[in-house]
């Protein structure tokens, strides 16, 4: 159950833009939850904004949702390491009773309709007129979350990591988080 929370507020730095550092930070956060296999710890950007588009942005704030004991546990790490002089780090505090919950998750996009087709010729032997006539230009989607720029680990290629809110609920859900703190049906206590 999510009843902790801990927030990592992102100082104002001339030197880095605001979404570098939430970058930043959530790939150490992705590494940290990775070693010591934590699937108790749920993630909110509780200063994100979805609309409009210009202005989208998970905010300057990362709120860490857990147990004591599971918040303990990541904080005793030295996963912090060079983003001290970057952030400001709460106390472990208890999340208000009463606070309604959602789920924070990833939504993925199919954005780039040359790399579907490619992916489709390689996978299916088919010509580039055989993979456009399968797949047409309308599949393209532009996200409208706000994103955090990551770089993957196994391929060292970037892509972004589009974060959704869902609404409010009155009751909290259950469940696992992965290992970027997100979850399809588990909630964390949203203030």
């Amino acid at each position: 159950m999510t009843t902790h929370y801990i927030d990592i507020a992102l100082r104002p730095d001339p030197e880095f833009s605001q979404a570098h550092l939430m970058g930043a930070l959530v790939a150490k956060l992705h590494r940290a939850l990775v070693r010591v296999k934590a699937s108790d710890i749920g993630v909110s950007y509780p200063q994100h904004v979805s609309q409009p588009a210009g202005r989208r942005t998970l905010g300057d704030v990362l709120r860490l949702h857990a147990t004591p004991e599971a918040l303990e546990r990541l904080m005793a790490q030295d996963w912090l390491t060079g983003m001290r002089d970057h952030i400001l780090c709460t106390e472990l505090r208890p999340a208000p009773a009463d606070a309604p919950h959602r789920t924070v998750r990833r939504r993925q996009f199919k954005t780039n309709v040359d790399r579907l087709r490619r992916r489709r010729m390689q996978r299916h032997g088919e010509t580039a007129e055989q993979a456009a006539a399968a797949i047409p230009d309308s599949v393209e989607r532009r996200p409208d979350l706000p994103f955090v720029q990551l770089r993957s680990s196994t391929t060292g290629q970037p892509f972004c990591l589009c974060i959704e809110h869902g609404p409010p609920q009155e009751q909290p859900l259950p469940g696992a988080f992965n290992a970027y703190g997100l979850s399809h049906g588990a909630t964390v206590p949203w203030f």
